[in-house]
């Protein structure tokens, strides 16, 4: 049961907010008190009140559970269709846009995912105003209350700042709300921010925040402010973002293309930089993690059950409310298998690609690239790992949620008796209906006990889990002072998780990364890492400059599938895919030049 605080919105001072927050019940959470008399000045007279503008806020966070894109799509991991923006990004076709624009349909302008320019100074600016009226106002609240919510509006805005920074580099820094009416133009027409100097600033925020202390290390799916930033949070974000500038496309003098203004790298490369990442990770798990507030929740299969919230391994989450239109999750609507004990469920959208299948390791630990593994390509699903059967819906593949009445077997084999064969999941090789062309659906992050539907899901978004906190530790300080015994730890916990066997040792450097690296894309698959990761490790020709993959299933005798099935690995054949150095990162609207001239656009656009 959710225990989510009430939220309002602050902007007309009387509408109900969209931030899933918690209530054991919608008619609980519906029942708010009436907040139209709200004024400037009365909102923050108390502690109350100013919450309501906080919550507000957090509303503010993306329901991406909502989000008909994934970051995934931008991904060798996931094979899609045709009518998505990721599909002309796959193409190499990324052009500077008008004005900002986050519509996944056909768009020309890269991912977004809930940001867009325009959107992410909103959300700033509400930052802002929060942190200049409580702080004006500081002698109506107790001092246990300012310093926990200054610092929650201060990571919200970092966060922000963060979400937005992966995808485009520097911008403007803006710690005060702007008003047209008493700052001069030069005041208003804030520049863009190096790279380094935007890094700086959140990281900089972050450690503040969790040296300051003044919010939980951690909240319990019992906690009524459970949803609110966290120390956890906090430094969780910290180490991700350090990890993301360590790696090699922003750690560099020679960037991908010209970047004078040093929008999208450091200017030069820094090996401490893979020390701070490490210490700060490490300090994680030193502080927090090892069975203290956090550790890995041993049931992954089931870490994304409703009733699995807020266990031991979540970090930072939005939270999402069933069945209540705008709050609840859709995620389960546009993905999975398309059809379900003979009916349409999905728009078959999260079709795992056979490149992201081979990652999986056999049950005996080992790749299956190793000649001694026991893999078959004619029998390619027997033995595999135990992340393999909780994260694919394979060909044959037993399939059974928690909201079917009774168990199906999900077939994607080419079968030309069946009378039928657009409505069964069988591979659509021609991409005329949703059903999958990859031969492989997801089912890790489905949520088991809500049937697909619009908003049906209550299962909260997981931005960041103790695994990828093992790992993020592991990549860092292997590149610091490689494979030391604190390396093997780190990904041994996680291989133990899914009953594989410990790394061998004497690994070398470069070998310990890679090990990593595929440890990381299985572990992590379809939770909106792989993008970021493919981006900094500077991999993307190689990922998405060409072709992905396949399993196409055909029987020998097909008049009657007498013969034998023949499992062949074919590249798919929808696109001419192309991946440009620019698309890197998103180009910066053209009405967001045209308004300011000193914003300068990204490399290449």
């Amino acid at each position: 049961m959710k225990l989510k605080f009430k939220t309002y919105t602050a902007t007309a001072m009387s509408l109900m907010l969209l931030f899933a927050s918690a209530s054991c019940n919608t008619d609980d959470f519906l029942e708010n008190i009436n907040k139209s008399n709200l004024t400037d000045q009365t909102q923050w007279q108390s502690e109350t009140n100013a919450d309501v503008f906080l919550n507000d806020i957090y509303s503010e966070i993306p329901n991406k559970l909502n989000q008909s894109e994934t970051l995934d799509y931008y991904t060798d991991d996931y094979n899609i269709s045709h009518y998505y923006t990721a599909s002309n990004w796959r193409q190499g076709v990324c052009i500077v846009p008008g004005s900002s624009n986050d519509s996944p349909w056909g768009g020309t302008y890269g991912p977004t995912y809930g940001y867009t320019w325009e959107k992410l100074f909103v959300k700033v600016r509400k930052c802002n105003t929060f942190i200049q009226k409580i702080t004006e106002n500081k002698a109506n609240y107790s001092e246990a209350y300012f310093n926990k919510r200054l610092d929650e509006a201060r990571f919200l805005r970092a966060f922000f700042y963060s979400e937005f920074f992966v995808h485009v580099g520097g911008l403007p820094i803006i710690t005060q709300p702007l008003d047209r009416s008493t700052m001069s133009e030069t005041e208003l027409q804030t520049p863009r921010a190096t790279f380094q100097q935007t890094f700086d600033f959140i990281v900089g925020e972050l450690e503040e925040i969790v040296n300051n202390a003044a919010v939980p290390v951690k909240y319990n799916a019992s906690d009524k402010d459970a949803g609110r930033a966290t120390l956890g949070a906090a430094l969780a974000l910290k180490g991700s973002i350090e990890l993301f500038g360590a790696s090699p496309l922003f750690n560099t003098a020679t960037p991908y293309l010209p970047d004078p203004g040093k929008f999208v790298h450091f200017g030069n490369e820094d090996a401490t930089r893979w020390t701070k990442a490490a210490a700060t990770n490490k300090k994680f798990i030193d502080l927090y993690g090892n069975g203290q507030a956090y550790s890995l929740f041993e049931d992954l299969a089931n870490f994304w059950r409703v009733s699995n919230e807020y266990n031991s391994e979540v970090i930072w989450d939005r939270q999402v409310v069933a069945n209540v239109s705008g709050m609840g999750g859709s995620y389960e609507r546009r993905g999975g298998p398309t059809y379900v004990l003979g009916e349409y469920q999905t728009w078959g959208n999260y079709n795992p690609t056979q490149e992201l299948v081979d990652q999986f390791a056999m049950a005996n630990g080992k790749p299956i690239t190793d000649p001694t593994s026991g893999y078959d390509p004619q029998n390619p699903y027997k033995n595999r790992e135990q992340r393999f059967y909780d994260f694919i819906v394979y060909d044959g593949a037993p399939y059974k949620l928690d909201w079917m009445p009774r168990a199906d077997t999900i077939y994607t084999r080419i079968d030309l008796t069946y009378p039928n064969p657009d409505r069964t999941n069988q591979i659509d090789l021609a991409g005329k209906t949703d059903v999958g062309d990859s031969g492989y659906y997801q089912r890790k992050r489905l949520n088991p006990d809500a049937a697909p539907g619009n908003d049906a899901s209550g299962q909260n978004y997981v931005f960041y889990r103790y695994a990828e906190i093992l790992l993020n530790y592991a990549e860092a300080q292997n590149e610091a002072s490689g494979p030391d015994a604190t390396v093997y730890e780190a990904i041994n916990k996680i291989r133990k998780r899914s009953k594989l066997p410990d790394l061998t040792t004497g690994l070398t450097k470069a070998q310990m990364r890679e090990a990593i690296r595929r440890e990381r894309r299985v572990e992590l698959c379809f939770e909106d890492k792989r993008f970021l990761d493919s981006k900094r490790w500077a991999i993307m020709p190689e990922t998405m400059g060409k072709p992905r993959h396949n399993m196409v299933i055909r029987n020998t005798v097909p008049a009657n599938n007498s013969g034998k099935w023949v499992y062949s690995v074919e590249e798919e054949v929808k696109y001419n895919v192309s991946f440009l150095p620019k698309q890197y990162m998103n180009p910066i609207p053209q009405n967001v030049i045209d308004q300011n001239p000193n914003i300068t656009q990204n490399p290449g656009y």
